[in-house]
């Protein structure tokens, strides 16, 4: 009876924020803000490029994975001018390993278009900052409240979370959006209003967490429906998510004697465009290039015993990793080139690549005649 009598207090307060208590949710925020590169201390505001770049970076990204990024970044590239003078090449190596690499090309072209067009002039209200070559309405909000202290809505995965448990939201984040972008407004206090998406982020983050709600130190647990329910990790509601389809791959790892790889750019769009990458098919729909092939004519082509999977937003890549080595005096096809060996400027999926063919190399100590199974 207990619990049916908390299901239905939830349904009676759905979408019901009165309770909501903002002033608790800054004093928390005062003595709990987590230390981030990107922030200032209240009330302070950070500055634009920073929040720009720190958001672009966290889309699809976890915190403690982009913080050595920024860092980088900003020592590189210090200001939104010496960004929009950056060579896209180097922000790409730079950006290798957080992934989603069309974001990186497209905050070089905003960069450039704030360098440029607007003199080195933020916008300073979402209307605006949408315009600008992949910011979405969520980032669009983020900047504007951040950097600007604008009332615009910022609803990232934590504080959707918050404002679902808050009232006890049991219907999936996507049908009720909307809503929430609605109530977010009408909680949003008149000051600190780059301090109030950011409080949430970190109660989102560090309290009420999607494995663990942690009530009893929540700011907000007074007025909160959750709470009162058995589990209220439940919410939000979890979409069933079909399975990923699986596409089958290979790629070639071809090395010559001056210990260098050859390399190919990709196309500057679709998957991984524009960046460096190994000779490869099958995974993104493309077909090994008939030039190479017709060139590595009569080279030893080993399959090596592991492959590897690499997980991409709407699929799952399952990949046979070749080695071929090269003599000294063969010549590469036209939009190949040999490149030094440097993992660390290169994509995930190619880095996975070469792991699976440098830890052959290491076993066969250089000698390719061992019993693995060739291929003609």
């Amino acid at each position: 009876m207990r619990y049916l009598w908390s299901v239905m207090t939830v349904q009676e307060n759905r979408f019901d924020f009165t309770a909501f208590d903002a002033d608790a949710v800054l004093s928390w925020y005062d003595q709990h803000a987590r230390k981030l590169p990107w922030r200032a201390r209240s009330p302070e505001l950070a500055p634009a490029y920073h929040v720009f770049l720190s958001e672009l970076m966290l889309q699809q990204t976890v915190v403690a994975t982009v913080i050595p990024y920024f860092n980088e970044f900003i020592r590189r590239w210090p200001d939104i001018h010496a960004l929009a003078a950056a060579d896209e090449d180097d922000v790409l190596r730079a950006w290798a390993g957080l992934g989603y690499y069309a974001r990186a090309r497209n905050m070089v072209k905003a960069a450039q278009e704030i360098s440029r067009a607007l003199e080195g002039r933020f916008p300073q209200t979402a209307d605006e900052l949408i315009k600008l070559p992949g910011v979405g309405s969520y980032t669009a909000g983020a900047i504007a409240a951040i950097a600007f202290a604008q009332p615009a809505v910022v609803l990232d995965g934590n504080i959707e979370r918050v404002l679902i448990r808050f009232a006890g939201i049991d219907q999936p984040k996507k049908l009720v959006r909307d809503s929430l972008s609605e109530r977010y407004l009408s909680v949003l206090p008149e000051t600190r209003r780059s301090d109030f998406p950011q409080a949430l982020m970190d109660i989102g983050a560090g309290i009420c967490t999607p494995k663990q709600a942690k009530c009893d130190i929540c700011p907000l647990a007074a007025g909160c429906a959750a709470r009162r329910l058995p589990n209220p990790e439940d919410l939000p509601v979890k979409p069933v998510k079909p399975a990923k389809p699986v596409r089958q791959g290979e790629i070639y790892v071809i090395t010559h004697p001056f210990n260098q790889i050859l390399m190919t750019r990709r196309a500057p769009t679709g998957l991984l465009g524009g960046m460096m990458g190994f000779p490869s098919s099958g995974w993104d729909k493309s077909h090994h290039d008939q030039n190479l092939l017709a060139a590595l004519a009569g080279t030893r082509k080993i399959r090596l015993p592991q492959g590897f999977s690499h997980i991409f937003t709407h699929f799952r890549a399952d990949m046979e990793v070749f080695h071929i080595q090269v003599s000294a005096s063969w010549q590469p096809p036209e939009n190949y080139s040999w490149a030094d060996i440097n993992p660390d400027d290169w994509p995930t999926f190619f880095r996975k690549a070469w792991q699976q063919a440098e830890s052959f190399l290491k076993n066969v100590g250089g000698d390719q005649s061992r019993s693995f199974k060739d291929t003609p």
